[in-house]
This record gives structure tokens, C-alpha cells and sequence, in this order.
């Protein structure tokens, strides 16, 4: 069977896809990311154990394209707007995690027997987490927009930034590794990479947009050209010396702007899996089982420090900035890992010469335990935080509220509290207040929330569906209360949040009324049978009033609806 795989390289690739798609499937009934599935792969048939993949030219050369690939794609998706709406925390939390965990990564690794260049290496890598996986798991979650998965967006930019960052300094450094190392090497790759920014500043000025909406019209065309734009500047990053990489991002930011980015990553993101899958392989075969045993217990102490560590920095850091420990510990998991970047840039140390192999392996291995642990972590974050709260009462903030997480400046005598600053929300807001009825507004969107403080609402801004954050609220005061939240299918691991936030607020004591937005008559009736009082249905309710004005002649009282932050409220 070996022979005839080496026989023809259609055989080995075929054998491959067969072996990752099997192990991938395993992956998926234990709920672990592809990445993990990936490296087994690599180490199945690696030559420690079924030795099948040999063609290391033509694998190597789809894994450089799937890195391309990548950070195109992280590129593309780079939203600095976020962190400027979130405002500090995304900043301080992000730095202050990275500060943290290369400090006493450092540290640790020097107390592992690494020496000091390994140690630099091994303490950066495992500052990095895994936008990827973060995303795709508060996705399945439906939490990517709550105010810890909004908050862990905002920091995981400023760590792909870093990443970024620590990409150049490494390509530069690697042009100086040779004996004849000098100051102008450096600064002659530093140059040309001005002088490429400087050349996809112009494009982003003058040719991106009328470039893409003339390809727009062919779909399939504009898929292969950002391909090839990847591809391109990747080259020409790599030629100029400072690396496929950041060519690989400049690429992607120089599209960044344009009104197609989403479907461009729409369409790439299964081309980018796959090449990747290639990436994992190559590095999954290069791992020496033998010499791996070495190294499991370093990696268990290091993983241990990013499990517990890591999230425990940032929840230390958010209750300091004012925000309740809830979201803080909720916002904490999602970096209980490394990320594909933590070995792409321990892999470009293995090419500079400044680490060895054993190293490559030892972070490999400390991403496929925490990986593999932070999974189930996230996943069920919030029974996880129900069992360790009363640990984490000490860091409770009953002083002064903040601007992150507040109360109203008069918390008293509201007769209705709205849950959803949007268009939706906003314009019930409106009609209330011209009622003569007064209003406390409760959004986890520091726009929307800006936006109404404008217009002169009373407003909160924080989580509904925190319960702490709940108690805080003056429920005993209000007559109504509206959820005007947007609405998302439910899952195995998560709850209709609109029927919990009702539980909870029952549980708090409220015995006023409740009307709740929806969009179907499944969820309707859910709802009702939760104890809703009114169930509004958009889309139903205004046909009626549309009808009824229709037959009178009548024009209804308008009010302003912008929606600030272009969110919508209900699914179609």
C-alpha cells in the first residue's frame, strides 16, 4: 500500500484528503476545531507513524498558499472601527494580556531548561489566541454580539496587530541572521516596506473600488483575482524580504474598505480551510514522537498558564476598568489558547535558525491541549462561571459605577425599561416618550448607547442577559418593560435570551408588564408561554396599521428612527 502511494502523488494527496476528512469527522463528535483534527493528521501520516506523507515540496508549497491565505483573510476582516467604539478596553485588555503573558512566559520558559532565545520565542507564541476558532465558537453560540463576545473581538484585533508587528521585527531580523548581518539590512527591508505601504495606500485611495465593483460583476472572476492579489503581494513581500506574511495582510487591508470584503470572505474562507489543512500536515509530519516525549510535561505546565492565566488577566483587568466579573470571566475564556499564528511564527523562527524543532513542537503541543481544553471551556462558559463565582467574589465592584457597565444617573421612577437601542427599539422609545412616559433605555452597544444619550434618553449601557447586571436595574419602579433585542435561532448549548432575560427578571421579584419583539409564530407562542404580557410582531403589526391607514386616509404621527449602528433587529 506505501509503495503505491509513493508511486504516484495523486495516491498520497488522495490518501490525504481521506485521512483528514475521517479524523475531522472524530473531531467533530468530540467538538474539537478542525486545527486540532489537522495536526493528528499530519502526525497519522507523518513518518512516526503511517509515513505516507512525502511529497514535502508540493505540500510545503499549498501550505505557503494557505498562509497567504489566511492572513489575507485577516486582513480583510482588520476592524479598527470596533476598537475605537469599544473604546479603552479592547486596548488595555488586549496589551495588557500580551504584556502579561510574555513576561511570565518568559519566565516560566527559563524555569523549563529553555535558553533565553527559545524562551522570547516560546513566551511571544503563546501570547497569540485564535481569532478563527473564538469566532466560530461564540458564533455557534450566538453571542458574537453580546458585550463580552463584542469586547473579545476588540481585543483579538489588537493581538492580530501585535501579531503583525512581531511578524516585521522577525522578517527583519531574518535578513540580518547571516554573519554579514548590518544595521542597513534591516533598514533597507524596513524601507521597502514603507515604500509597499505607501503603494497599497494609493491603490486604497485611487483603484480598490472602482477595480472591485467593475470585477463584482463576476463573482467567480472576483474570487480569482483576490486569490491571485494575495498571492501576489505575498511574493512580492517575500522577494523584498520582509515575508510572505505581511504581503499576505496588505493584500487583504488593500480591499479591506471596498463594499464586497464580506463576500470575498464568504467565499475564500472554505479555500483558506482547506489550503491550511495542508499547513497542519506539513507540521504534524515534522513532529519527532520520540523527541516530543520530552516535552509533555513543559507543555502541560505551559498550558496550565494559558488556561488559567490568561483569561484570569483579563478578567482582573476588565473589573478594574469597572466591568462585572461575569463579563469579564466570560470575555477571559475565549483566550485560554494559542492560535495557527503561535506556530506559523515559531515556524518562521525554525527557518530564521534562532530555534530548533524540539521548540516547534513544544508550542504544537501546548496548542493542541489548550486548544482542545478552551474548546469545552467556551462552549459551556456560562455553567462554568455559575460553578467558580463564589471564588470570584472578591472581586466584586459594589463602589461606583462606571461608564462600561452603569447605572442611570436617575434610577428612580422610570415607567418603562427598553432592552435594544436600534431603529426598532428606538422608535418605541420615541412614540412612549412623546406619551408622556418615562423611559430607561438598556443596550450593550456603546454606539447605540451614545446615539440615545444624544436624543436625551436615560440609558444603561451593559449585558441583559447578565444577571448581575439585571439585579442592578430599578425593576421594582417600572410598569413595562420592552425587549426590543434582536432575534437568533437557539442551539443544543444556548437559550432564547429574551426567555431568560423574562425568567430572570421573575426570579428578581418584577410584577409589572412585559412585551417582547418577534419575528415568528413559533417564537410568539414560546414567548407567551415564558409570560410575556404582549408579543409585538413587526412585520404583522405594521401591515395592519399600514392597512387601517390605507382605509382612513390617516397618516400616522412620525418620530425619528436612525438606526446608529446599522444592526438588525429581527431576522428575515
Amino acid at each position: 500500500m506505501t509503495e503505491a502511494l509513493q508511486g504516484y502523488m495523486f495516491y498520497e494527496f488522495a490518501a490525504l484528503l481521506v485521512l483528514a476528512a475521517g479524523v475531522g469527522f472524530v473531531g467533530l463528535l468530540l467538538r474539537q476545531p478542525l486545527i486540532v483534527s489537522f495536526i493528528a493528521v499530519g502526525i497519522v501520516a507523518g513518518p512516526s507513524v503511517l509515513d505516507i506523507a512525502r511529497s514535502d515540496e508540493q505540500i510545503d508549497l499549498l501550505a505557503e498558499l494557505g498562509i497567504a491565505v489566511l492572513l489575507f483573510l485577516v486582513g480583510l476582516k482588520l476592524d479598527f472601527n470596533l476598537v475605537r467604539t469599544l473604546g479603552p478596553v479592547a486596548l488595555i485588555t488586549g496589551l495588557g494580556q500580551v504584556i502579561f503573558t510574555t513576561v511570565f512566559g518568559f519566565f516560566i520558559s527559563l524555569m523549563l531548561g529553555l535558553d533565553p532565545l527559545t524562551a522570547i520565542y516560546v513566551a511571544v507564541a503563546l501570547t497569540f489566541s485564535s481569532t478563527i476558532i473564538i469566532v466560530k465558537l461564540l458564533s455557534d453560540k450566538r453571542e458574537i454580539d453580546s458585550l463580552h463576545g463584542r469586547i473579545a473581538l476588540g481585543f483579538l484585533i489588537v493581538q492580530d496587530v501585535v501579531v503583525v508587528v512581531a511578524m516585521i521585527v522577525l522578517s527583519a531580523i531574518g535578513v540580518g541572521a547571516g554573519e554579514d548581518a548590518a544595521l542597513t539590512d534591516v533598514l533597507v527591508v524596513l524601507g521597502y516596506g514603507l515604500a509597499m505601504l505607501f503603494a497599497v495606500a494609493l491603490f486604497i485611495r485611487y483603484a480598490a473600488n472602482p477595480l472591485v465593483d467593475r470585477l463584482s460583476q463576476a463573482p467567480e472572476l472576483l474570487v480569482s483575482f483576490a486569490i491571485a492579489w494575495a498571492a501576489l503581494l505575498a511574493a512580492i513581500g517575500h522577494y523584498l524580504g520582509f515575508g510572505k506574511e505581511l504581503g499576505g495582510l496588505l493584500a487583504g487591508v488593500s480591499l479591506a474598505s471596498t463594499a464586497y470584503r464580506e463576500a470575498i470572505a464568504a467565499r475564500l474562507t472554505s479555500l483558506r480551510d482547506f489550503l491550511l489543512l495542508f499547513f497542519f500536515i506539513a507540521l504534524g509530519a515534522s513532529l519527532d514522537l520520540s523527541v516530543l516525549g520530552a516535552s509533555v510535561w513543559p507543555a502541560i505546565f505551559l498550558s496550565l498558564f494559558v488556561l488559567i492565566g490568561n483569561p484570569l488577566i483579563v478578567l482582573i483587568i476588565m473589573v478594574t476598568m469597572g466591568y462585572r466579573k461575569r463579563t469579564g470571566f466570560l470575555a477571559g475564556l475565549t483566550v485560554a489558547q494559542i492560535s495557527e499564528f503561535s506556530l506559523i511564527f515559531m515556524a518562521m523562527g525554525v527557518t530564521i535558525g534562532h530555534v530548533n524543532d524540539q521548540a516547534l513542537g513544544l508550542v504544537t503541543l501546548v496548542g493542541l491541549l489548550t486548544i482542545a481544553a478552551s474548546t469545552y471551556m467556551i462552549t459551556y462558559s456560562h455553567q462554568i462561571y455559575d460553578r467558580v463565582e463564589p471564588l470570584l467574589r472578591i472581586l466584586d465592584r459594589r463602589m461606583a459605577t462606571t461608564p462600561r457597565e452603569d447605572a442611570p444617573s436617575n434610577s428612580q421612577g422610570h415607567d418603562v425599561i427598553l432592552f435594544g437601542l436600534g431603529r426598532y427599539g428606538l422608535g418605541i422609545a420615541g412614540v412612549l416618550r412623546e406619551a408622556g412616559l418615562r423611559v430607561l433605555g438598556v443596550d450593550f452597544s456603546p454606539t447605540a448607547v451614545r446615539h440615545a444619550r444624544m436624543d436625551g434618553y436615560d440609558v444603561i449601557f451593559g449585558d441583559a442577559t447578565d444577571p448581575e447586571f439585571l439585579a442592578h436595574l430599578p425593576l421594582s419602579a417600572a410598569q413595562w418593560l420592552v425587549l426590543a433585542v434582536p432575534e437568533h435561532e437557539t442551539g443544543l448549548t444556548h437559550d432564547d435570551p429574551r426567555r431568560a432575560l423574562l425568567k430572570s427578571v421573575q426570579d428578581f421579584g418584577y410584577h409589572g408588564k412585559v412585551a417582547v419583539a418577534a419575528h415568528s409564530e413559533q417564537t410568539a407562542a414560546a414567548l407567551t408561554r415564558a409570560r410575556a404580557d404582549i408579543v409585538l410582531m413587526p412585520y404583522r403589526d405594521a401591515a395592519i396599521a399600514a392597512a387601517r391607514m390605507i382605509l382612513s386616509g390617516e397618516v400616522a404621527a412620525g418620530v425619528p428612527m436612525e438606526d446608529p449602528t446599522g444592526q438588525k433587529e429581527l431576522t428575515g
